[in-house]
């Protein structure tokens, strides 16, 4: 459970706990001796999936533990993180299906002689009825499966007793019995696997299932704000206060009453009770809203080791292309220390060279490309990338810190690891524009006066009005 920073270092400083780190970048502490008690408090994780967004809140009656803003896979875009704006957008899962699929039919025309009867041509038979499959589609598949992984993360560290999952109900169909549903057969993507997913989950912990308008009012109730315009940001109002809405109704809840029965209950809100006739509903329970650390969680966008190619390459020489093994130990995805000039940068392995190494960022933009020598590995590829961007006013008091970041760059720095990546052509005149820039600083920081006598001075030093060395020490 959550304990002072102070409690924990102790702990380790004694021998008698070992700090660690997760696959979410979170640090916490193993005890290495039998506890007094084993008594936890009762806490919810709340899971608000989507399509291309999710949002997860950790809560407990008195205290938000733990907020994250998840991009799903199902359109694999590079986003800005803090921005929110995509930038460099890629294949999705399913275009990239269905180029695995064209490649494979490639490759099984090249070995069949069409020269032949149709009989005697070696295709492959069918070796089991797939033409009706009740599979969970690829792109649904990899987001929800982001999700289960990074819960399945949180329950080891948590004693997870609830998962709350908002069940999404689209009406788009006339099979909803609204007058205004619109007509023919549709769904929203989010519906597709929910029910697999709630059957993963329940191995974890009991799942109980919220509507949408359940989540709606119970964060009004809460007083908790919501960004609906730009849900690619990644804050804490766009996805995951839904989260901490959904893991804070196992501790508060809209219910109903009687007159009688509702002044026997502990913690219930008198709101609405006095002008009522004796029956309604009313908000029952307590819990409390506190600053969490906010994490933004992605996959990193590597591409998998291509078989083959979409030409087939005359002599069988392919080129390497994919994968996550490079040629100097590392992998890609790797959270790694690199040295430059005497600055130190912390970021993943993306890519490699014959004797460099490619270190990128959150937004897996290659910081730059290090000496293989220069690179240090802090913790090995664990197919998540988490960076905390917001820690609560509180957070330093626990033992979770902050995700190691890169050290921010002065103005000079930045100027120093430009000049290293521009072409040695250019330094010629990046040279003329500082001293261009230079001289124009230093003619602006002369006052009026000083220019009046700075040219009176050359007009006589041009008449020869002046004295040599000479004669003025005489």
């Amino acid at each position: 459970m959550p304990t002072k920073c102070s409690k924990a270092r102790k702990l380790v400083r004694d021998g008698k706990a070992i700090g660690k780190f997760n696959k979410l970048r979170q640090y916490y502490i193993q005890l290495t001796f039998e506890p007094s008690d084993r008594k936890t408090q009762p806490i919810a994780v709340g899971l608000d999936p989507g399509k291309k967004y999710a949002g997860i809140g950790v809560q407990s009656s008195k205290f938000t533990l733990f907020t994250a803003h998840l991009f799903l896979p199902f359109e694999t875009v590079n986003t800005a993180i803090g921005y929110g704006r995509e930038t460099r957008p890629s294949l999705a899962v399913k275009k990239r299906m269905e180029q695995r699929r064209m490649m494979r039919r490639n490759r099984r025309s090249r070995r069949i002689n069409r020269k032949l009867p149709f009989e005697l041509r070696a295709h492959r038979q069918k070796r089991f009825s797939n033409r009706r499959s009740k599979k969970v589609v690829p792109s649904i598949k990899a987001s929800r499966q982001l999700e289960i992984s990074v819960i399945t993360e949180l329950c080891k560290i948590y004693p997870i007793s609830s998962i709350v999952f908002e069940y999404v109900k689209a009406d788009v169909d006339l099979t909803s019995g609204r007058k205004r549903a619109s007509s023919g057969k549709g769904f929203s993507p989010v519906m597709v696997g929910q029910n697999w997913a709630i059957e993963q989950l329940s191995k974890l912990a009991p799942v109980v299932k919220k509507f949408g308008w359940q989540t709606s009012n119970l964060r009004k109730h809460l007083g908790l704000e919501k960004q609906k315009h730009l849900s690619g940001d990644a804050n804490p109002q766009t996805h995951s206060v839904d989260g901490v809405a959904l893991a804070a109704s196992q501790f508060i809840d809209y219910l109903p009453f009687d007159r009688e029965g509702c002044r026997r209950l502990v913690g219930i809100s008198n709101r609405g009770v006095e002008n009522s006739e004796g029956r309604g509903h009313c908000w029952k329970g307590i819990v409390t809203i506190t600053d969490a650390p906010f994490t933004v969680i992605r996959r990193p966008p590597i591409s998998r080791r291509q078989l083959h190619l979409m030409v087939f390459t005359k002599g069988g020489n392919r080129r390497k292309y994919g994968g996550t093994i490079t040629r100097h130990g590392f992998r890609k995805g790797d959270y790694v220390l690199a040295e430059r000039n005497g600055i130190q940068y912390q970021g993943w392995c993306s890519g490699d060279t014959k004797t460099q190494i490619s270190v990128s960022d959150i937004d897996w933009k290659r910081i730059a490309q290090f000496s293989k020598s220069k690179v240090q590995l802090l913790q090995r590829s664990t197919g998540l990338i988490c960076k905390t961007i917001i820690r609560g006013a509180n957070s330093s008091r626990r033992v979770f810190r902050e995700s190691p970041s890169r050290r921010k760059m002065n103005i000079k720095e930045q100027l120093i690891k430009e000049i290293d990546q521009i072409p040695e052509p250019l330094l010629s005149q990046l040279l003329d524009f500082a001293l261009f820039i230079k001289a124009r600083y230093v003619e602006d920081d002369i006052s009026e006066e000083e220019r009046a006598t700075i040219a009176a001075s050359k007009l006589d030093y041009e008449a020869g009005d002046y004295m040599t060395l000479e004669e003025y020490s005489l």
